[in-house]
């Protein structure tokens, strides 16, 4: 019974993790409407979201050791129900960006508590169930566009719309529920540490060359992951002009191709390596991004079939970690999506002040020309990183085969 709880906290915290991330797509345009916000102000509220998470990675793997991987999972739902009603009053962008930023507080919280929760558990066919885990986060990636999308629309008693606020005050009460088997379950044990996390340190991670490409990978890869469910309801509306319903269709076909890829491509991924199936795979997203951009609207569905590729990107570093650095999976964990975060901040503002750049430079063309423009160049970033992250592994990959070693 025990495993049933404890694969309840895992697979439901991916579940509302997935949930929390990507309503914002249909939301961000809403938002950008009531409070008259330009691309670099969505770009600067994104960083700063980003930036939370990455306060939460600093914390969060020296919290589960003092207080308790139960503890501190329970907080990181609690923060993120908080930051939903949070977000819910907001009364205007500085106001919503705190409470964003409090959100992705208990998000990386929450995500660094479940990877470590993770890799105790998963000792076995550690890629497959890593990518298992990462199934549920993108499972709720899927219906999360739709359903909010839906619910902004939910007409009250009073005839008001429910609109982006009450949605978000719904979807994040949802946190709650994994509570309950975090209270219920028996939690493994914290390993010693004198058997682990002083075995890999810090300071030892920040002399090793691969750890710094792992760094390289899982950032780049994650800013293009992350980005896509930010962005591309918006580009889609703005470029092409289509109804927020389509495109946030179309961003539900991604989390499908997303989803499935997780779940099919996970056992791959023990069976041909670590490296050498990210790095075939981040190709591939980035080449669909890149062409979808090239073929204009009726290329469209690539934006969608770029989540095979990107997909098992996280999961799979995730499996590399544990196997890597068996004795201190937590400090490896904690000290590459910290800077990974540090990346996630840099990437949002990079594509925020890219689209606005380039819209100014090209001003001349008109506001439409140049709108699009803006936004192609933006998308872009997003492919290139992608790319980048399937360059880096190939680095790695070189770097590694050259020692002996095999992941």
């Amino acid at each position: 019974m025990n495993e049933i709880w404890l694969l309840s906290i895992v697979f439901g915290g991916f579940l509302v993790f997935g949930l929390s991330e990507n309503v914002k797509g249909p939301a961000i345009p809403r938002m950008q409407l009531d409070f008259g916000l330009n691309e670099g102000q969505l770009g600067l509220m994104l960083a700063l979201n980003s930036l939370g998470y990455l306060v939460a990675c600093t914390f969060t793997s020296y919290l589960a050791d003092k207080v308790g991987i139960r503890a501190t999972s329970i907080a990181a739902f609690v923060s993120m129900t908080v930051g939903g009603v949070l977000i819910g009053v907001s009364n205007g962008f500085q106001a919503l960006t705190a409470s964003y930023f409090f959100m992705y507080i208990g998000n990386g919280m929450l995500e660094i508590a479940l990877a470590i929760l993770a890799a105790r558990i998963f000792v076995k066919n550690t890629g497959f169930l890593m990518n298992l885990s990462h199934f549920f986060y993108g499972l709720s990636s899927i219906v999360a566009p739709i359903v909010a999308a839906s619910m902004m629309g939910w007409r009250l008693p009073g005839g008001d719309a429910l609109g982006w606020r009450g949605m978000y005050v719904i979807v994040l009460m949802l946190s709650l529920l994994p509570v309950i088997p975090a209270l219920l379950g028996r939690l493994p044990a914290e390993p010693a540490h004198d058997e682990a996390e002083e075995r890999i340190s810090y300071r030892k991670l920040l002399r090793d060359p691969v750890a710094w490409l792992i760094v390289l990978v899982l950032t780049s890869g994650v800013i293009s992951e992350l980005s896509i469910g930010s962005w591309l309801v918006n580009f889609l509306e703005k470029a092409y002009d289509w109804s927020p319903t389509d495109a946030s269709g179309m961003l539900s076909a991604f989390f499908l191709c997303f989803t499935l890829a997780r779940l099919l491509l996970g056992p791959l991924t023990d069976r041909f390596g670590y490296t050498m199936s990210i790095m075939v795979l981040s190709l591939s997203s980035g080449v669909c991004s890149i062409a979808a951009l090239f073929a204009g609207e009726s290329g469209a569905i690539l934006f969608a079939l770029a989540g095979v590729g990107i997909a098992p990107i996280y999961p799979t570093v995730m499996a590399l970690l544990a196997k890597r650095y068996p004795r201190g999976t937590g400090t490896a964990i904690t000290f590459t999506v910290t800077l990974m975060g540090i990346g996630s901040v840099l990437g949002n503002l990079a594509i925020g002040g890219l689209i606005e750049g380039v819209r100014d430079l090209y001003a001349d063309r008109g506001e439409e020309a140049s709108g699009l423009l803006g936004l192609q160049a933006g998308y872009g970033f997003i492919g290139a990183m992608a790319l980048l992250c399937a360059a880096a592994c190939l680095v790695l990959y070189a770097y590694l085969r050259k020692r002996g070693e095999r992941y």
